[in-house]
């Protein structure tokens, strides 16, 4: 069992980018903290060695799991539900850029299970759990395109629409019991999955009413507070982090 007063939370998506934001955060804010990771094995392990370091009072383990392997994902969950937890962070994500008219469902439907499929497993898992301790966090990081239509978007929209229906949804059905859910919804993070976009970067940095893109910690800092004893009651909650992208219609006058 975790030894931190504030329990015990997983991030899935854990080892780079947004994810180790939310790990470090967490960890900051005295939670344990397992986090999954997909292949970046190397940086699951610096980012464990960083933060034994920085808080020697906290466990940090990571977990390698494809969330879309489905096979494998149901395994984990029987562990989860094995475990005492406090929280969940559903980061990891996987994106898919084509036109609604040349979508192919298979390509759709892989990232809808890493999106959104894999998110009602893993909390299924947990939440159980939760009810019977009358507490625990669940937060999902949506996204801005599930709010705002951008061409190319739409299976990718539509994955993260689906999951704010959900954890809307799971948010009423759990409310009574202590337990939260909400969703974050960034706009554009500098991380590597910005990379590919770099030559179209300061035309999209003129686009945001802030002029710039966000800090992995400034969208991690709003995940911690979430997991906290302050928030209990903000739960099933849309949570824009875009520096005012959606607050503006978007029709620029020239």
């Amino acid at each position: 069992m975790s030894t931190s007063s504030h329990g015990r939370v997983l991030v899935t998506g854990g080892a780079s980018g947004l994810g180790a934001a939310i790990v470090r955060a967490l960890c900051g804010a005295g939670h344990d903290v397992a986090f999954t990771y997909r292949s970046s094995a190397g940086k699951a392990e610096a980012l464990i060695a960083e933060l034994a370091a920085a808080h020697p009072d906290r466990q940090v383990t990571s977990h390698a799991l494809d969330l879309a392997d489905r096979a494998a994902l149901t395994t984990f969950c029987e562990e989860l539900e094995s475990e005492t937890w406090h929280g969940l962070v559903h980061n990891a994500g996987q994106s898919y850029d084509a036109l609604a008219a040349m979508l192919s469902q298979d390509r759709a439907e892989a990232a809808m299970q890493v999106n959104f499929w894999s998110l009602t497993q893993i909390a299924k898992a947990m939440v159980r759990g939760m009810i019977r301790a009358r507490s625990g966090r669940i937060v999902a990081i949506g996204s801005v395109a599930a709010l705002q239509a951008n061409p190319g978007n739409a299976a990718y929209a539509a994955s993260k629409g689906a999951l704010i229906a959900y954890c809307r949804t799971l948010a009423v059905e759990t409310a009574k019991r202590g337990v939260t859910v909400n969703v974050i919804a960034p706009g554009f993070i500098d991380t590597e999955m910005m990379a590919p976009y770099a030559a179209h970067r300061e035309g999209m940095e003129r686009q945001i009413p802030a002029g710039r893109f966000a800090e992995p910690d400034e969208v991690a800092a709003l995940a911690a507070f979430l997991m906290g004893r302050t928030a209990a009651y903000v739960t099933g909650a849309v949570l824009p982090v875009d520096g005012g992208l959606t607050a503006m219609m978007g029709v620029h006058r020239s």
